[in-house]
């Protein structure tokens, strides 16, 4: 009891970064020292676990898949993001400047720490970076992501954004709002329980995730430095979506009211520009504070 318990409240420290852009769950689980065993748990979904369940062989199913621990973990992370959603959306809703500039330097400083982790930037890497944050620009300010409730639409968000919230370095939340879908997922369904929304996201996490914690074992062990370079690039490109000072460009579908594009504007310098910096710079200083913590816990092992 007592382990779960303490495996209950480093899963409430993932959950409550979830819904965060720019902020890793992945490198908190790297910092509580859950990602390994999450990772093993996860790729021991296999066709042997699989056939133990076929069996009813519940006992040894969950042994072998270690189900205890995956379940207090996916418990902890719902009842985080269920209570961060609600202040969440009243920050968007009253402070959306403010909310924007923190989320701003959140991503900015992930995208240093990030590309530290790449062990030599070679030409190819280089290349590869510099892909990324192009294929992020034009998505960003050409087409940027549009608002979608489809049934396979969201199935697909739930497998990727999980994917991404696994990855140390990465944020799920950051690429749902390139998506275009944060605000309706991690706000709206949320907070209303919008189960129609909620169902296939949930649906294509959990489809998602085992298959992509085998790959991504063998895709950092076989190409680590080419996937970081993208990643990183693809992050630093992506910026503009989380600038500040944007309006949005609202078209009415039906009954329906859609965010299809965004009007960039340049700040006034006034006390809303100030704390706005200086909530950006406490976006970089929160990313530096957990990277500082991750590395002390893992040198003193």
């Amino acid at each position: 009891m007592k382990e779960q318990l303490t495996i209950f409240l480093k899963s409430l420290a993932m959950g409550a970064v979830n819904p965060i852009p720019g902020v890793s769950s992945g490198t908190v689980a790297m910092i509580t020292g859950l990602f390994e065993r999450l990772i093993n748990s996860l790729k021991s979904f296999s066709p042997t676990a699989f056939k133990l369940l076929l069996k009813g062989n519940f006992r040894e199913f969950a042994k072998h898949t270690d189900f205890v621990f995956l379940l207090t973990v996916v418990f902890g992370n719902i009842v985080a993001v269920v209570s961060l959603a609600r202040i969440l959306g009243f920050l968007f809703d009253k402070y959306p400047i403010y909310i924007w500039a923190y989320f701003f330097g959140l991503v900015l400083a992930s995208v240093v720490f990030l590309g530290k982790m790449v062990e030599k930037w070679r030409i190819q890497y280089i290349l590869l970076f510099l892909v990324g944050t192009t294929i992020a620009v034009f998505i960003s300010v050409g087409t940027p992501g549009v608002e979608n409730d489809n049934f396979w639409f969201l199935m697909l968000c739930g497998a990727i954004v999980l994917c991404c919230m696994i990855l140390p370095g990465t944020s799920g939340a950051f690429v749902l709002l390139l998506l275009g879908n944060y605000h309706l997922v991690m706000i709206d369904a949320v907070n209303n329980l919008q189960f129609e929304i909620l169902i296939p996201f949930i649906l294509g996490a959990v489809i998602g995730v085992i298959p992509f914690s085998h790959g991504l074992s063998w895709l950092l062990k076989r190409f680590r430095d080419s996937t970081i370079s993208l990643l990183t690039g693809f992050i630093l490109g992506s910026l503009a979506t989380l600038w500040p000072w944007k309006e949005s460009i609202v078209e009415t579908f039906g009954t329906k009211e859609v965010t299809t594009g965004f009007v960039w504007n340049l700040p006034q310098m006034n006390a809303e520009f100030a704390i706005a910096v200086f909530l950006c710079a406490l976006g970089v200083v929160t990313i530096f504070s957990i990277e500082w913590i991750a590395k002390k816990i893992t040198a003193e092992k």
